[in-house]
């Protein structure tokens, strides 16, 4: 299978993907790319509920995130289907990982940036540095994983990588025309953001989004730490 996506978005948990990176998405499939989804996690610890039932949650948690992907013209979204909190930084996930881009074969990648310091969710840290292994050097090269071979999943060599949730920014993407849009893909996490909660999430994200644009002609941004890998 070679889909040729051009950008392949990991996720750690459902929702993530609309905080960090759905204004960007909006905006480039507008313009005509294709983006997928990977979802590392189900979601199932994001709750102060003590009532809800983790396995109940997580499928809240996946048709939500189904429902955002469809406000934002994903083309594909995979659930990797790992437990919430559980991620690790394994050969099996690693692999997974490599699987999806050797399949989708993506120009750019965007996840999570795993070197934020200090107070960070450890399913975001792991993320970002498996992804980043797995984009170099294990999906290039032919003798990582030989048995995907197999599997007619050839080496791919991606072209940049996006980390949101950066302290370091050195790109960001105008989002102006496309807010309202990631909100809305936003507010469909309603375990997450509904109710009392969606007004005061709009106002950090929108003040977030004119922070993020500071300096450049245009109001509102998302900003990232922009890898380009050499060839």
């Amino acid at each position: 299978m070679n889909h040729n996506s051009q950008i392949l978005v990991i996720t750690p948990h459902p929702d993530d993907a609309e905080f960090g990176t759905a204004g960007t998405v909006a905006r480039w499939i507008a313009e005509g790319k294709s983006v997928i989804y990977a979802v590392c996690t189900n979601g199932e610890k994001g709750t102060d509920d003590i009532n809800m039932d983790p396995k109940v949650l997580a499928n809240i948690r996946k048709q939500e995130q189904l429902a955002a992907a469809r406000i934002l013209g994903v083309e594909e979204v995979i659930f990797l289907d790992y437990p919430d909190q559980g991620l690790e930084d394994t050969s099996e996930f690693r692999k997974d990982i490599v699987r999806l881009i050797r399949t989708y074969r993506p120009e750019t990648v965007i996840t999570v940036d795993p070197y934020r310091r200090y107070i960070w969710h450890r399913d975001h840290r792991i993320t970002g540095q498996v992804v980043l292994d797995a984009v170099f050097p294990y999906a290039r090269d032919y003798l990582s994983y030989p048995d995907l071979l197999k599997e007619n999943l050839q080496p791919h060599k991606v072209r940049e990588v996006l980390l949101w949730g950066s302290e370091e920014n050195n790109f960001c993407v105008n989002i102006t025309s496309y807010f309202d849009l990631k909100f809305r893909a936003l507010s469909c996490h309603q375990s997450q953001v509904g109710g009392s909660r969606l007004p005061g999430v709009k106002k950090w994200l929108k003040e977030r989004a004119i922070m993020m644009a500071d300096g450049e002609d245009f109001e509102l941004a998302e900003a990232f730490h922009r890898v380009e890998i050499w060839p």
